[in-house]
């Protein structure tokens, strides 16, 4: 790493870290939301820029997390013996026995990192040991993210249904939508955004991602060198997996809902179009589109509700046509071209006379 990127890199931390001084506690609340997408951005990096895989379900492993954190703040709010109040209104006469653990904050917080890992490492192993990539992928994953959101949606007096889980007053002591929790909260999004970052930056450089490169690039001449594939794709999937869910569970604390509205086919869509508009085989393009396509969304739909799944196209499809690297890939063609280009000496030397 250059100063000139060390430097960038200190001044855009100082930036961030500094935030909550000069934006009001609404705007702290949105760019804590949109952190948290960048989390799970990095991830959508791990598996289609460096492994070369299309997932179009990530909406079900982001549902994961966040439900997960839902339904404890669900349980923490109630009267010991209560039930939620959606489960009230749809006859249920007693806490299902897989809502149980979830009062526990501890098992909550283990099930936002363990579930939706071990969900995406198992379904990962059972497809790409069939050799499934690709397109078919693709469809798979996109089929499980809308399974998922019809459950969500069908099992009204256990999940919510359609309107999920709201109405939290706290979380671990702290009111929900004061300007002291939310600056707690954005702190703490920003805080795991930068080992998340990290983290894979590191896994990026390390052998492993040379190698998941190489499979991403020409899988069959890896495999002919003596390796198996399989277990490096599984990692980089289960990994993305973990990433979508802390996502969740964060983005869930900064919005107070979580529905299937936030999980099924098109906002799994939209993830991909995030990296896409950031650049998919960077790190920090992907996180740059989180925060560029959310906040545009969220002045577009707010101004033109019905055109924003119509802006969302297009942005897609210029970028594919004439961005395929995102904003990443421009930029870092922007500083190549400057750091080639010479200024050319003036021609001093006299004729002889």
């Amino acid at each position: 790493m250059t100063a000139l990127h060390r430097y960038g890199w200190i001044a855009v931390l100082a930036l961030a870290a500094l935030a909550p001084s000069f934006v009001s506690s609404y705007d702290l609340n949105l760019l804590g939301r949109f952190l948290a997408m960048g989390i799970l951005a990095i991830g959508i990096v791990l598996i289609w820029g460096e492994a070369g895989i299309l997932s179009l379900g990530q909406g079900v492993f982001f549902g994961l997390g966040g439900y997960s954190i839902a339904m404890y703040m669900k349980l923490a709010s109630l009267p010991s013996g209560s039930l939620p109040d959606f489960m009230e209104w749809s006859g249920v006469m007693a806490l299902p026995w897989w809502w149980a653990p979830f009062a526990n904050p501890v098992f909550a917080l283990a099930a936002i990192i363990v579930i939706p890992t071990a969900f995406a490492a198992l379904f990962s192993w059972l497809v790409f040991r069939r050799r499934i990539v690709g397109v078919y992928f693709a469809l798979i994953t996109q089929a499980v993210a809308l399974t998922f959101a019809t459950l969500l949606t069908s099992q009204q007096n256990t999940t919510g249904g359609y309107n999920g889980l709201t109405g939290f007053t706290g979380i671990f002591g702290l009111p929900l939508g004061t300007p002291e929790t939310n600056r707690i909260l954005y702190f703490v999004t920003l805080a795991l955004l930068v080992v998340v970052f990290a983290f894979s930056k590191w896994l990026t450089g390390s052998r492993y991602g040379t190698l998941l490169r190489a499979t991403r690039d020409g899988e069959n001449r890896v495999r002919f060198l003596g390796y198996n594939t399989t277990p490096y794709k599984v990692v980089a999937f289960a990994f993305a997996g973990m990433f979508a869910s802390i996502a969740g569970a964060l983005f869930t604390l900064h919005a107070g809902v979580v529905s299937p509205a936030f999980v099924g086919v098109v906002p799994s869509i939209e993830m991909v179009v995030w990296v896409a508009v950031g650049g998919r085989h960077s790190l920090w393009g992907a996180v740059l589109g989180a925060l560029v396509v959310n906040l545009a969304k969220d002045v577009i739909s707010s101004a033109m509700p019905e055109a924003w799944l119509y802006v969302l196209g297009l942005v897609f499809i210029l970028t594919v046509m004439f961005l395929p690297n995102g904003i990443a890939g421009l930029i870092e063609d922007l500083i190549e071209k400057s750091r080639n280009r010479r200024i050319p000496e003036a021609d001093l030397v006299e004729e002889p006379k």
